[in-house]
């Protein structure tokens, strides 16, 4: 199709790290407390990771890229990855229980985004729920198909969280105190230090500790969560290091909040009863626990000057434990509170796989030329556990004014046990080459391409039926590239142009597909161009991108209209939008910093089952879309010790339902802070967030009303030695 006239010379690369040469391994010490201007979250000429393998900068990348760093993560505070992604460009996430890491971006939400850890991709929802901010390094986010990077998937765009990795700084201890609102705390430590004494020390290590707790805004509810990262990084030889990095996530939850009911009568706009605002529906023993384990080994050679190698073995390992009962609706005269959909289930995933890369520069026809190339292995297996029998009635009425929670166990129809139903086994083994050339000094041609070869497995452990075999195999092998184009008509203001595709297995989330989906649906597809620029102004005090892009995506399931019981691959969904970001520094004391997106997403051929009969949603606007997202800061320094700052958040109403009938209506966020610097090594910041105590909705799902917090205050120290 026309992601092989994609294939010309291209692909991937491997990440400039440790390597270098010799005098390069005893790096100075990176002082943090004396920063020449604000942080800011457009960054242009840095290196960054995830639109290239390459090492390229943002100004050198075809492509829409937005990254936080360590220093734009702590001057907004950000608690978790979920605030983090909720600053970048046109992205809107929230962390509904049911949905994970849930995320909206270019028109696109769930498993048509990739959220990766670094650079490797779970495949799977639930895995991407918001981690503790603290043991990330940064966070990188390009927009658009992106599969030719880092495997199926990435229709709308991917993320990519990076962790801290021990460094060669002699020493370094950094930690944090904080304490809010709803009893939110946080209690975070981080060491980096030379392990072996004298001139050349060639072991480092790092230790990174965070823990977290909450009451929740939500009645009953309560979160506690410890993230933990440790890497050693050796340098073997001159040319040869090896880093060892390893993570443990622990996250336990009592009764989560699922959402809030709409009040009756049902109209165009979703409306709560704020006189119930915090009212939490779920059982009393409602938990949601998750454990994850990573295991990373990183070798990185330098060759020579020109040629470097890089291998990544990992191991990722996950268990989560739901038990709740997640819908809750009002009664005709909202008296009453019917419970219901009772779920009961553990996910067991494991993820085992390795990643060699090649980088070579050279010149090709006498031009300048940059290559990377390399293979992925993989091995992902997910177990489910459900309950033997998933109760979707209503399980009692409740007067939201008085009533008892209960437990779970007293709920008709359902077990106490766990059995194993389903196991999904995708086996990928991809090879992918990446190459720049540099046409002229101002003109640089950037080629990608991959191949995927994957191969499913699945075992039914329960119930056969001719639709439901007790096993099943299928194999896909798409190919996905890329093709762009970077202009500079000075070295502070270029423009792009690009293409790029992507392939996305069923449902894009094997684990949630159905045996029908995972039978009988083939690939779904995707394809962009974007044209944009990145550009400095004002002799370096200001720095914006712009971006405007159409992705067309074809071929995901929908309802066969011959046949209602039947799903089809003929739908279509075109999103259409634009970006903006910049950055200013108004005066030496004053940062003003914002971003903007506009997206208008809509199905072209879409049909669904609505009570026996084939409905069609064309032009309709994909759920939890919305078309508007912009985030805004203002610092200002009133004496180098004192700091103040305002930033403000706006998101579009977005639509519950395919049929575009109900909708949760826009907001705007507001929020203050105050920093005191105590001295070089110290500083204090006050903090609120959602000033107005604005009610939103995060997310709309039927008649479920997602509500994001409420006004909250906090104080947090933080240091740095």
């Amino acid at each position: 199709m026309n992601t092989r006239n994609t294939s010309l010379v291209l692909m991937i690369g491997a990440c400039n790290l440790a390597w270098a040469e010799e005098h390069a391994l005893n790096l100075p010490a990176t002082t943090i407390s004396a920063r020449q201007e604000q942080p800011s979250g457009v960054i242009l000429d840095q290196p960054i990771k995830t639109g290239s393998r390459l090492g390229l900068t943002a100004r050198e990348t075809p492509a829409s890229v937005s990254v936080a760093d360590r220093a734009i993560i702590e001057e907004r505070g950000a608690k978790d990855t979920q605030d983090v992604i909720n600053s970048m460009t046109g992205v809107n996430a929230s962390a509904n229980p049911g949905y994970g890491g849930f995320v909206a971006y270019r028109g696109f939400t769930q498993n048509q985004i990739t959220q990766l850890y670094n650079g490797i991709g779970m495949s799977y929802g639930s895995a991407t729920r918001p981690v503790d901010a603290w043991i990330y390094d940064r966070v990188e986010l390009i927009g658009g198909p992106s599969t030719f990077l880092y495997g199926a998937g990435a229709v709308g765009g991917s993320i990519n969280y990076i962790t801290k990795l021990a460094s060669r700084e002699e020493q370094a201890v950094e930690g944090r105190v904080r304490y809010g609102s709803y009893d939110s705390s946080e209690l975070s430590l981080g060491v980096n230090h030379a392990l072996s004494a004298g001139p050349d020390p060639h072991h480092f290590a790092r230790l990174d500790v965070s823990r977290t707790g909450s009451n929740g805004y939500m009645d009953r509810n309560k979160r506690e969560s410890t993230s933990t990262a440790f890497s050693i990084l050796s340098d073997l030889t001159p040319q040869l290091s090896h880093t060892l990095a390893l993570e443990c996530q622990e996250d336990k939850e009592d009764s989560p909040y699922w959402g809030s009911p709409i009040l009756n009568p049902v109209g165009d706009t979703m409306k709560i009863d704020k006189s119930r605002r915090f009212e939490n529906y779920n059982v009393g023993d409602g938990r949601y626990e998750q454990r994850v384990r990573w295991v990373r080994s990183i070798i990185d050679y330098q060759v020579n000057d020109s040629t470097s190698l890089q291998n990544t073995l990992y191991h990722y390992d996950a268990q989560r434990d739901y038990r709740n009962l997640e819908n809750y609706r009002y009664n005709a005269d909202n008296s009453l509170v019917r419970r219901g959909s009772a779920y009961l289930q553990r996910h067991d995933q494991q993820v085992d796989g390795n990643r060699f890369e090649l980088r070579h520069d050279n010149t090709l026809f006498g031009l300048t030329s940059q290559w990377s190339a390399g293979f992925d292995y993989s091995i992902n297996q997910q177990k489910l556990y459900p309950n033997g029998k998933f109760s979707s009635s209503p399980y009692d009425t409740v007067n939201p004014d008085n009533f008892d929670p209960g437990s779970f166990y007293d709920i008709p129809g359902v077990n106490t046990g766990l059995q194993k139903v389903r196991k999904h086994e995708v086996t990928t083994l991809a090879g992918f080459l990446e190459n720049r050339l540099e046409l002229t000094d101002r003109l640089a041609l950037l080629t990608g391409l991959r191949y995927d070869h994957l191969h499913m497995e699945v075992n039914n452990y329960g119930a056969v039926t001719p639709t439901s075999p007790a096993f099943f195999e299928r194999t896909w092998e798409p190919v996905t590239g890329r093709l762009g184009l970077v202009y500079a008509f000075t070295p502070a203001f270029n423009v792009y142009v690009q293409y790029s595709t992507a392939a996305d297995p069923p449902a894009g989330n094997l684990a949630s597909a159905t045996f029908s989906q995972a039978q009988n649906a083939d690939l779904t597809t995707g394809e962009q161009i974007e044209v944009g620029s990145k550009f400095d102004f004002l002799d370096g005090r200001g720095a914006a991108t712009l971006a405007a892009y159409q992705i067309v995506r074809k071929d995901f399931s929908v309802t066969d209209p011959n046949n209602i019981n039947n799903t089809i691959q003929a739908g279509q969904q075109t999103s259409k939008g634009i970006e903006l970001a910049g950055k200013l520094q108004v005066t030496p004391k004053l940062m003003a910093e914002g971003n903007f997106a506009y997206v208008d997403a809509q199905y072209d051929d879409f049909t669904e089952n609505v009570g026996g009969q084939a409905v069609s949603r064309k032009g309709n606007t994909p759920t939890n879309v919305p078309d508007h997202v912009g985030n805004f800061w203002l610092t200002y320094e009133i004496v180098p010790a004192w700091q103040v700052g305002m930033d403000a958040r706006y998101v579009a109403s977005i639509y519950a339902d395919n049929a575009n009938t109900l909708k949760a209506p826009s907001y705007t966020l507001y929020g203050a802070f105050a920093r005191f610097k105590v001295d070089e090594h110290t500083a204090v910041t006050a903090r609120v967030r959602n000033l107005t105590d604005e009610i939103y909705a995060k997310q709309a799902y039927g008649t479920m009303y997602y509500q994001g917090a409420p006004r909250t205050f906090e104080v947090a120290v933080d240091t740095r030695f």
